[in-house]
């Protein structure tokens, strides 16, 4: 080693401890030679790599651990700069750190506390410990470094903490003191500290404070009995976490020997789910023993394998007694099929919902239950057992029963009332009609649906058709009353928004809480081609021609009367002598799971088709209904069609306006005679002339002018209309002998077939017919 090896001459094996050594002659005994040698023997047998540097960091000496650890030859760093050894990234750090153990010269761990690594010859880096030791020699001080290359035990410790990290559960490693030295990122996600927070304090921080004093005692008694176990076995533990919440926890103890003494492992499990669900299983528990309905288990084959109180209470057995025998035993003789082929749909894996059947008790008692059963299935989801929910229904088949036979006996009264108080339309000469009343099949059976065809004279027909909202007698009486109000004012010849407006007002008078009503009123008027319509929230009127098939008529609508404060209105539309008006109430297209306006076209096509194919207006109702209402027993509302076909127009008409003078009454026989005889309706002009005189003399002693004389002959009938300006309604009285006055609509009522009159818009038209 030339004289650089001599001038680490040694001196002795043997320093006080944390004092420098001496390795001089005087300290060999007069020999330096041997304690040379002895030193050189102790540097290579040091399991350690030993590398000897003088104060300005040049290597002095070492041993072959170093050649061996560092790759280097020996030759190769004797007179080299420590700094060699370390890499580049460290040198200039460890050059001021080798100047600052030169001012401090004692045995001591260099870089505590630091990851020191090396640098091999290669460039490879590997992590070291390193001691420091100071040498006193006759040539200066030299400071030896014992370096260890700690890589297996660095991936041992990498290997158990990624173990530690890899736990599910918060690990939690503490010291003989209780200081916490490691901790993992469970144990951050757990306990909400970071884990700096954590380390160095006491594992009591963890603990909720009532139970600190008591944990640090049993925390002292485990140091004593160190073993592999669960920490208050039997106890309930808590944790505390960052915020202060506390969390129930299980704790399993592990004892773990290290070379810096003993400590102790703790795996923290958050169990507050686990005991939220033991917790529930317990009120589950108690809910079954204390239901109203028997609840039992039972296999596949039907043994019985639970049965809670309510089940001893329904069927007399008490548990010792049910409890392993087959569920058949409770099933009347004439219904054992029934059980098996119960027990086959649970095997299947199909839940049964309330299914009502007949049990029988121990004492022998039938009862009706209903029974709902579901399959249990093991962890791989095979089915291996069932469950059932029994309910004791006999109370609730004997109430059914009962309401059932007083149900029907009240549909059938509200029905006969119904029925009586809707009436029977007069049959009409000339007007083709077919109707259909369908009560409701579900519920409080029948409404307030009404229709009427009213006879107004002079060619006219009324129709009217309602809907009172709601069901039951009280909704069948509202319609009485507003059927039996509407006949009565129709007659009077009432325009229909006039009808309307005082049906509004009798149902406000009705005082029946949220009472609404639909309604619609045509009159019919065969000879002008029209038909004139007020609707109140009523549905579309539907009209059939040869020529444009089924359409709806385009009229305003308003509110549906009970409202109030609305100005019903109405309009005429053309309607061709011939055409087929169709009237419904809502429960024929109204459908929970359809949209109206799909049924309402529905409703078109099957009308059409069945006009366009039926003989008659009753053949052609029926097949609307077969299609509207394929299952006629399932309709939850009243159903009310009617379809009428306007009459066939006159043979001929004939107008003329004459001024409201005495001269009138003269002119409008005259006019009367030539168009009669035009007709050659001779046999009624005679008649026909007297009336006439009459009725014009009224108008020009009580009314004003113009006054309009209309004409209108049937194959039947003859009808004459004379209209004024005058709203006052005539009225028949009886005259005494000396009034030369009061006879003349005595002597229209005798001679006349018929005869009314009418209010219009501009004042009243009175009208009579006469038979041809």
């Amino acid at each position: 080693m030339g004289d650089t090896t001599r001038t680490a001459s040694v001196g002795g094996s043997g320093t006080a401890e944390g004092a420098p050594c001496r390795c001089d002659a005087e300290a060999g005994e007069g020999d330096p030679g041997a304690a040379e040698e002895r030193f050189r023997g102790l540097l290579e047998a040091a399991p350690d790599a030993m590398v000897i540097v003088d104060h300005g960091g040049v290597i002095r000496l070492v041993n072959a651990q170093t050649e061996v650890l560092f790759g280097y030859r020996r030759e190769e760093l004797l007179g080299r700069p420590v700094e060699l050894l370390v890499p580049g990234r460290f040198r200039e750090q460890h050059t001021r750190h080798r100047g600052g153990y030169g001012a401090n010269r004692q045995v001591r761990p260099m870089g505590a506390g630091l990851e020191l690594h090396g640098l091999r010859k290669d460039g490879t880096e590997f992590p070291v410990e390193i001691s420091l030791s100071p040498l006193e020699t006759a040539d200066g001080p030299l400071v030896s470094a014992a370096v260890r290359d700690v890589s297996e035990r660095k991936a041992a410790e990498e290997r158990f903490r990624g173990l530690l990290e890899a736990a599910p559960d918060a690990m939690v490693i503490v010291d003989h003191g209780g200081v916490i030295r490691l901790v993992n990122a469970q144990t951050e996600v757990l306990f909400g500290y970071r884990r700096e927070e954590l380390l160095g304090r006491p594992v009591e921080l963890l603990v909720p404070g009532r139970f600190r004093e008591q944990h640090t005692r049993h925390r002292g008694g485990y140091g004593a009995n160190r073993q592999v176990r669960p920490m208050g076995a039997g106890l309930e533990l808590h944790g505390l976490r960052k915020d202060g919440t506390e969390f129930p926890v299980e704790i399993s103890l592990s004892p773990l020997e290290t070379a810096d003494g003993p400590l102790v492992s703790a795996a923290v499990r958050d169990v507050s789910e686990r005991k939220a669900a033991e917790q529930r299983i317990n009120e589950l528990a108690a809910l079954v023993e204390s239901s109203q309905d028997a609840i039992l288990a039972k296999t596949l084959d039907g043994r019985i394998t639970y049965w809670n109180a309510a089940a001893q209470r329904m069927y007399g057995y008490t548990a010792e007694e049910a409890i392993g025998r087959n569920v058949a035993v409770l099933a009347a003789a004439d219904h054992q099929e029934e059980i098996a082929a119960l027990l086959e749909r649970l095997r299947d894996g199909h839940k049964v919902e309330h299914f009502e059947t007949l049990r029988v008790t121990k004492d022998g008692r039938m009862l009706d239950v209903d029974v709902t059963l579901w399959p249990t299935r093991a962890s791989d989801d095979t089915v291996v057992g069932a469950c059932a929910i029994v309910r004791d229904i006999s109370d609730r088949k004997r109430v059914e029963a009962e309401l059932t036979a007083l149900y029907e006996q009240q549909r059938h009264i509200a029905l006969t009332l119904q029925r009586s108080l809707m009436g029977t339309p007069a049959a009409i000469p000339g007007l083709a009609a077919a109707s259909r009343y369908l009560p409701a099949t579900q519920g409080a059976g029948v409404g307030g649906d009404w229709f009427d065809l009213i006879p107004l004279g002079a060619g006219q027909v009324g129709v009217l058709i309602g809907d009172v909202m709601g069901r039951g007698l009280e909704a069948a009486a509202v319609m009485g009353q507003l059927r039996s109000a509407a006949h009565a004012l129709a007659k009077t010849g009432m325009q229909p928004r006039q009808l309307m407006q005082a049906l509004d007002a009798a149902v406000s008078d009705l005082d029946v809480p949220d009472q609404l009503v639909t309604c619609c009123y045509l009159v019919i008027a065969p000879e002008a081609g029209e038909v004139t319509i007020c609707s109140a929230g009523h549905l579309p009127i539907l009209v059939a021609t040869p020529d444009d098939g089924v359409r709806m008529l385009t009229v305003p609508v308003s509110t549906p009367l009970g409202v109030g404060d609305v100005l019903h209105q109405q309009t005429c539309v053309a309607v061709p002598p011939g055409g087929t008006l169709a009237l419904y109430t809502d429960g024929l297209i109204e459908t929970p799971d359809s949209d109206i306006e799909y049924r309402l076209n529905q409703l078109i096509a099957v009308l059409d088709a069945a006009l366009a194919t039926a003989p008659d207006l009753e053949t052609a109702a029926d097949h609307v209904l077969a299609g509207l209402l394929p299952d006629a027993q399932s309709h939850n509302d009243d159903v009310t069609l009617l379809l009428a076909r306007l009459p066939a127009a006159p043979l001929a008409t004939a107008t003329t306006h004459l001024p409201a003078v005495p001269t009138a009454v003269r002119e409008g026989r005259t006019y009367l005679g030539k168009v009669l005889a035009s007709w050659d309706c001779a046999q009624a002009a005679d008649d026909a002339r007297l009336l006439v005189s009459e009725v014009i003399t009224n108008a020009v002693q009580h009314a004003c002018g113009p006054l309009g004389l209309h004409m209108r002959r049937t194959p039947t009938e003859l009808t004459v209309e004379i209209s004024d300006c005058s709203t006052r309604l005539p009225q028949p009285r009886l005259a005494t002998a000396d009034e030369e006055s009061g006879r003349g609509l005595v002597l229209v009522d005798t001679l006349a077939d018929s005869w009314g009159v009418r209010p219009t818009d501009e004042g009243k038209t009175t009208w009579f017919t006469l038979r041809l």
